[in-house]
């Protein structure tokens, strides 16, 4: 997947999991949507940064980046949310390229694919990456809603029930 498929995707996605989140459709609802829009897109152009330097797909296209991103915010309590934008650039590049990452990197360098994906250049790739993005979103609600019972407490304070549907996927 390109740069512009990855920005695509992270709003796209900033947008769906916000609404998810906050389906009041008011200023709440744009408020989530935009704090989501900064760390996810963050996490979906990082790690191409390994073109400057290192194994392009590898040196940080990884499950360790992941793990690092996802538990940062438990120790320095900044980051939030970094590590949805890489999960989803891993998830485009494994689902929506015909190459593929190489997921347990150092340990192995082999790429990992799914042979659905389309060439990086092909005029299908927004299409790709906007159905990849709606199966995120659809799978985002699906984990929330299967999390009800923590969140029901909530539903009648809807900034409450937010801040408990983000803080479970930190």
């Amino acid at each position: 997947m390109n740069k512009r498929g990855h920005v695509l995707n992270a709003i796209l996605l900033s947008i769906g999991i916000g609404y998810v989140l906050q389906p009041t459709l008011d200023l709440e609802m744009v408020r989530t949507m935009g704090l989501l829009l900064l760390p996810i897109t963050l996490g979906a152009l990082f790690p191409d940064v390994d073109t400057a330097f290192g194994k392009h797909r590898k040196t940080l296209h990884n499950l360790l980046v992941l793990a690092l991103f996802a538990a940062w915010p438990l120790f320095f309590d900044n980051l939030h949310y970094v590590w949805i934008g890489i999960l989803t650039h891993y998830i485009l590049d494994v689902v929506g390229s015909t190459r593929g990452i190489a997921l347990w990197y150092p340990l192995s360098s082999n790429e990992w694919n799914l042979p659905v994906g389309i060439p990086v250049a092909s005029r299908m790739t927004d299409v790709a990456t906007i159905l990849i993005t709606v199966l995120e979103v659809v799978a985002f609600a699906a984990a929330l809603h299967y999390a009800v019972p923590v969140v029901e407490p909530y539903w009648g304070d809807a900034a409450a029930a937010v801040e408990v549907g983000m803080t479970m996927f930190v």
